[in-house]
């Protein structure tokens, strides 16, 4: 299948022109697309202004900026759009009139297998796609503002939307490094579907002088830990849009009670915004009402959303946390007040919206009423099977798929079941979003030291080694797709398995003992056995961050390939069976750049001298490369330096079970200092650690 390239974005306006930044940020070759010349220009405009604003931060350079510039050319005329484009994504006014007629023009003006998709918040994707003349190329996307920064977007096939056309889609969407959430066409689709009447239900209770509007979005801000509320938000976005989606939300689903608040209307009459400048105080008795009302509405809805079949539960809660923010989704939140609790607050508003709907137009669903008070169980890891060749992936973007309690159990039941199906001869690991794994929950680790019960964390670990035992030891042949970031915990878990594919995004890095700790499943022992000791140093002790290539050069990543080969790869891989000799003892390019000056500078000979601050003999501690070995090596905890190059040391003296063991041994010791206390406290703060060796 080969993956989209050339993309083109109709409608150069806030949104279209979010995408198309997004879009070139990742390499994407883009076009775009308005009616005039002045319109093509203010789309230009606002992205440089973007991205000048990026470079002040520092997240971009000049250069960088040049060459994302560089990938954007404007197109004036919906007609002229380049006939070999792989994808058009409409993002023009949300009226389907003048969609439709932007379609009509791309399909005379595009190739046959070029993919038609709009960006609609609330359109019926179903009806657009029949007016495109190629319903089977064809998809709803719906980004979340701005799109060049927030990270969710919703695919919505249509009914006859090419199960190719749907994949290359989700394929395009997470190379942009969003997180996706595949659902079905209904109105308002999964984010919106909740949060639109949540932002009515703030203006009803206005409107019932139940509080102010400052008064409210403090309780829905403690209520929902957000830090803006509702009538703040509105303000952002702007109340037109709320009360044109309420509405839209109103007709579509009958539901008289999404109808807009008047206060809202009187407000857009006036051009005003809210008022949210007043006291915030509120009384308990407040409080209560409003946050039940908003809960309430809230809880039901999301019920509503996977008994109709649109998405899982879970998706449901990557869409509040992701899109909104939120720190936890609605079934996250149930499960915080009870489901018992939760069941009687939805039902409560679903008794206020019988007053003025069809009390069939807003019920709480069957599923809910049975849960009764059990909390809801989440699923953290996901498992399909095609052809012999199982992928596991773990579906915790969020939180960028970070390694916890409940992933580590699914995660081995998950590799329990395919060692069993004899059907299955490959197992992929993979991570949803754009990360594959980013290490492992540091704050478990915070709370657990804070608590004096450091057993607890090195039964996790001790859990996490006997799953990554199960992928060393499968008689499956094993592949990590790193094609994203692997940090820490989640580079071991890649490291433990037959091959590694990554692609130009990949990136990796340990960075254990800058916060305090060593590697602990199996860091210390895979990469020393993988690429040599010295390698190993430079990857561990100093934490460097390594690209696709130097990766590749150390042997790290053992496949390096362009993103429309990584099925080809894993098909590859899968029929060619498990490596000869996983753990060759040294880099695969060891006359690279990297693995050269790792042997030189991180030999046996100059060890000790480095372990204590000193520039070895022969290099030139102005030199670029050499004082940012030295600045490194002198921001991590010297405890922990000390103890993972003992146990880097280990491993050209032990076989790997036991060297293994060895890091599980001396958990309890690195986890006991303080230092280790205060680089993982750190980390969460966004503060730099201060250590006293200690």
């Amino acid at each position: 299948m080969q993956p989209i390239q050339r993309v083109a974005i109709v409608g150069a306006g806030n949104m279209g022109s979010g995408i198309a930044q997004k879009t070139a940020q990742e390499e994407f070759d883009v076009q775009m697309v308005d009616r005039e010349q002045q319109w093509v220009d203010r789309g230009k405009g606002i992205i440089t202004n973007f991205l000048s604003e990026a470079v002040e931060r520092r997240i971009f350079s000049p250069a960088q900026v040049e060459a994302i510039e560089g990938r954007i050319t404007g197109v004036v005329g919906v007609e002229n759009t380049a006939e070999d484009t792989d994808l058009v994504i409409e993002a023009v006014f949300e009226d389907f009139d003048v969609k439709t007629a932007v379609f009509n023009t791309l399909d005379k003006a595009c190739g046959p297998n070029t993919i038609l998709a709009s960006n609609t918040s609330s359109l019926s994707v179903n009806a657009l796609a029949q007016a495109t003349g190629r319903a089977d190329r064809f998809v709803g996307l719906h980004f979340f503002y701005h799109p060049a920064k927030n990270r969710l977007v919703e695919v919505i096939p249509a009914e006859a939307s090419s199960p190719e056309t749907v994949e290359k889609v989700v394929q395009y969407c997470k190379m942009l490094g969003k997180v996706v959430i595949v659902c079905a066409d209904r109105p308002g689709f999964v984010v919106n579907r909740f949060f639109v009447p949540w932002l009515n239900e703030a203006c009803r209770l206005l409107e019932e002088g139940v509080a102010t509007a400052a008064q409210i979005d403090a309780a829905a801000c403690k209520a929902f830990r957000i830090g803006l509320g509702p009538f703040g938000l509105m303000n952002l976005t702007g109340p037109p849009i709320a009360l044109h989606s309420t509405d839209y939300l109103a007709e579509q689903l009958h539901t008289p009670r999404y109808v807009g608040a008047q206060n809202l209307r009187d407000l857009i009459n006036a051009s005003e915004q809210w008022d949210i400048d007043g006291d915030s105080t509120y009384s308990g008795e407040q409080y209560t009402a409003i946050s039940e009302r908003l809960l309430g509405v809230v809880f039901g809805v999301a019920a509503q959303i996977v008994d109709e079949g649109i998405c899982s539960m879970e998706d449901v809660d990557r869409g509040a946390k992701v899109g909104l923010r939120w720190a936890r989704g609605p079934f996250e939140l149930m499960n915080k007040v009870g489901v018992e609790e939760a069941h009687r607050m939805a039902q409560s508003y679903a008794d206020l919206a019988a007053l003025s709907d069809d009390k069939r137009a807003w019920a709480v669903p069957e599923f809910f009423t049975q849960q009764a008070d059990q909390p809801w169980d989440f699923s953290c890891v996901d498992t399909s099977i095609d052809a012999g060749i199982a992928t596991i992936t773990i579906n915790r973007p969020e939180a960028m798929n970070a390694l916890n309690e409940t992933v580590i159990g699914q995660l081995g039941q998950a590799l329990d079941r395919v060692e069993a199906d004899k059907s299955v001869h490959t197992v992929v690991l993979d991570g949803a979003g754009k990360a594959f794994v980013a290490g492992a929950d540091v704050k478990f680790f915070v709370d657990k030291i804070r608590a004096d019960a450091i057993p607890d964390i090195v039964e996790f670990t001790a859990n996490g080694h006997v799953v990554l035992n199960k992928l060393e030891h499968s008689s499956k042949t094993t592949i990590a797709l790193t094609t994203g970031l692997a940090l820490g915990g989640g580079l071991e878990l890649a490291l433990s398995c037959d091959y590694r594919i990554g692609t130009r995004r990949t990136q990796f890095r340990f960075p254990e003992t800058s916060i305090g700790i060593y590697p602990g499943l199996g860091g210390t022992q895979r990469p020393a056995r993988i690429s040599g000791i010295p390698a190993a140093r430079w990857a561990v002790l100093a934490g460097n961050f390594m690209n696709a290539q130097t990766a590749k050069d150390l042997g790290l990543l053992t496949h390096l390939v362009d993103v429309a080969y990584v099925t080809s790869c894993v098909s590859e891989l899968s029929a060619s069976g498990k490596p000869s000799n996983k753990y060759p003892g040294a880099p695969a390019n060891p006359n690279s750049p990297v693995a050269s000056f790792a042997a030189a500078f991180f030999s046996d000979a100059n060890l000790p001298g480095l372990m204590n601050g000193a520039c070895p003999e022969g290099f030139d501690a102005e030199d670029k490369n050499v004082s940012r070995q030295l600045k490194s090596l002198s921001r991590t905890a010297p405890i922990a330096l000390s103890m993972a190059s003992g146990l880097i040391d280990a491993s050209s003296e032990t076989d790997l079970s036991l060297g293994l063991q060895m890091e599980l041994d001396q958990l309890t010791d690195i986890f006991s200092t303080s230092d280790s206390l205060e680089g993982l406290s750190a980390l969460i703060e966004g503060r730099k650690p201060t250590y006293q060796n200690a």
